[in-house]
């Protein structure tokens, strides 16, 4: 996440909408995967990424700990994110010929690129990383289309709600210094979020939202 002050270093100035036309479109990544190698410290994943990622390869989260993804601690929040291969700093989803094995529920932070979000007013807009993509004359396209998200708008609801819950257990956690404390706050946030289950009938923006409340109470947060 990016925030707005630092835009005119790193974009072209301008935020966009969802309905926007925006020179994003790399029109086919021709075999090129930059983006893929070495962003492990920038691709944090939300519940919502990691429910895509386990429905779609039929595993557990626990089983991507450790071969696919890592966690790590942010403002002593554990998170976690994607895994850089050690010999190459390649992503572990990419295969042999270097393709993305999960892109079609790939997790959202990838899917925006060279997109950012940039959050204000409790909405968000998104903003061109300008020069971070190494396929030159990029092609105008919509948002929308860039984006490519399925239920847009639930999906716009679930990542404020998200980016506002963090926040608030961040300032929260600033008080905690027991360890084992934070060890079992972060076992709460993982367990009730990153293993959420989806029964028969729902889907995950309905029991995420449903849920929400009671682990907003459960850590301590207003």
């Amino acid at each position: 996440m990016r925030s707005t002050n630092i835009l005119d270093e790193i974009s072209d100035g301008k935020l966009y909408d969802i309905e926007d036309i925006v020179k994003a479109d790399t029109c086919g990544c021709n075999g090129c995967n930059d983006c893929c190698c070495d962003v492990g410290e920038l691709v944090v994943l939300t519940p919502f990424d990691i429910y895509e990622m386990v429905s779609y390869l039929g595993v557990e989260f626990d089983k991507l700990i450790g071969n696919k993804i890592e966690l790590r601690k942010n403002n002593k929040i554990s998170l976690p994110y994607l895994k850089m291969q050690d010999d190459n700093k390649n992503c572990s989803f990419l295969n042999e010929e270097g393709r993305c094995m999960i892109h079609s529920k790939r997790p959202n932070i990838c899917r925006l690129f060279p997109l950012g979000r940039a959050y204000q007013d409790d909405t968000f807009k998104y903003f061109l990383q300008v020069g971070n993509c190494p396929k030159e004359d990029l092609k105008d396209v919509k948002v929308r289309e860039w984006v490519g998200i399925e239920n847009y708008d639930e999906n716009k609801v679930f990542i404020l709600e998200w980016h506002k819950f963090i926040k608030a257990l961040g300032f929260r956690l600033k008080f905690v210094r027991d360890e084992k404390e934070l060890e079992e706050i972060n076992e709460v946030l993982l367990d009730s979020f990153y293993r959420l289950k989806v029964g028969e009938g729902e889907n995950f923006y309905s029991v995420f939202f449903k849920d929400l409340p009671m682990i907003k109470s459960r850590l301590g947060i207003i």
